[in-house]
């Protein structure tokens, strides 16, 4: 695929790499796109304005204002375009498009932009492993932007290791690789999912909870949507956004919330799949006031939740219902017993017990159970297990 008449925003940061920028507009150019470029101002020690003008063939922009005091509209750039690429991303631009700062022209923009971003990091190799700088791009991968990662190498300190930006042929097969269709496999299902924790009110400041990030099942949302479904999230509080926009997010808070959410929709779903941390127990009653510490002793009476998922089981018709279970012990007797008394079609479990799995992390390990098998999967990015779940609905809805 080319990429005739896409329009491309190339965003150049201070690094040693923004020399190897005039290539990428080169064969951004040969595919028929039209590419437009923004500078930091530190960038410009690094590269020539004349040069990236005239392989682009638009004006550069590094200011707010032209010489001759026109504006150069952030807004305006950043909705022209149908992908912005951020390369090189330095260390300190990152961290600054992740919180939201804005001193320059380049900021603005990204601030502004509507359209896909991919961030093609370089840095020394200590800097690209820093904590804060990973902290950093998983931000940005949660923001939904595509991070292209630095690739080892000879770096500009003498020292060998990751940290070197992409090299630009590889930049330019992920934006391609982006806009190729997509086969559509679930085009015309509706796919029902939940995400993250409930927490369940103590008194107007506390709380019931667990450690659910929602991360499973915003990746199990996009992956859906990318295959074309229509897909309804319910989520439990967590700061996640999904990036598609086409996503009908609904937010709720306990249990009782997302059960009444989930029935809106259940009946109209082909597709169900709960992989919410639903809170097994709540106070049986909310203080009204904050409960104020005079005692060495607090007791606070539970009561059972509704069971989501088994209700979704009973009233099940054409659904596809898929559950999850979280395991620490007689993990595969637990799933089994799960999928049998719940009524359920299929079952992910993963045990806290494997490392890089559970919570929070952005990596899991599953083993897929139905009635009538067991599939094993490895470590892999969450990202990566949302597409073995979905390809294994797929496997057995097409029986």
């Amino acid at each position: 695929m080319s990429l005739q008449d896409k329009k491309i925003l190339i965003g150049i940061t201070g690094g040693i790499a923004a020399y190897k920028i005039s290539f990428l507009i080169r064969d951004f150019v040969k595919q028929g796109a039209e590419v437009q470029v923004i500078m930091t101002p530190s960038a410009r020690t690094f590269v020539s304005e004349l040069t990236l003008a005239t392989l682009s063939k638009n004006p550069v922009y590094s200011d707010f204002y032209g010489e001759n005091g026109t504006w150069n509209n952030h807004v305006e750039l950043g909705m022209w375009a149908d992908a912005m690429i951020i390369a090189p991303c330095t260390a300190n631009t990152l961290s600054k498009m992740v919180h939201g700062q804005c001193d320059h022209l380049l900021l603005a923009t990204y601030l502004s932009a509507r359209c896909p971003v991919f961030i093609a990091p370089a840095m020394d190799l200590d800097m690209y492993a820093h904590p804060s700088t990973r902290q950093n791009l998983e931000m940005a991968e949660d923001f939904g932007h595509i991070v292209i990662p630095a690739e080892e190498g000879e770096l500009a300190s003498g020292l060998v290791g990751p940290g070197r930006m992409a090299e630009p042929e590889t930049i330019l097969y992920a934006v391609k690789n982006y806009f190729l269709p997509q086969h559509k496999s679930l085009q015309g299902k509706t796919v029902l999912i939940t995400a993250g924790p409930t927490y369940e009110a103590i008194d107007p400041v506390r709380f019931i909870g667990n450690h659910s990030s929602g991360k499973m099942g915003f990746e199990l949302a996009k992956e859906a949507a990318a295959r074309g479904a229509k897909v309804i999230l319910v989520s439990g509080p967590t700061a996640l956004v999904p990036e598609n926009r086409e996503i009908d997010l609904h937010r709720v808070t306990s249990a009782a919330e997302m059960l009444d959410e989930v029935f809106k929709h259940y009946h109209h779903a082909d597709i169900a799949i709960a992989s919410a941390a639903v809170a097994d127990y709540a106070p049986k009653e909310i203080a009204p006031e904050k409960i104020k510490k005079n005692d060495d002793h607090l007791t606070i009476e539970l009561v059972k939740n509704p069971d989501i998922l088994k209700t979704m089981g009973a009233q099940k018709k054409q659904q596809f219902l898929v559950g999850f279970a979280l395991e620490t012990q007689n993990e595969e007797a637990n799933a089994l017993a799960k999928l049998e008394k719940k009524n359920l079609d299929m079952i992910v479990l993963n045990s806290l017990r494997d490392e890089g799995a559970g919570f929070k992390n952005d990596t899991n390990r599953i083993t897929i159970f139905t009635k009538q098998e067991q599939i094993g999967f490895d470590l892999k990015s969450k990202k990566e297990v949302a597409a073995d779940i979905l390809d294994a609905v797929e496997m057995r809805l097409l029986k």
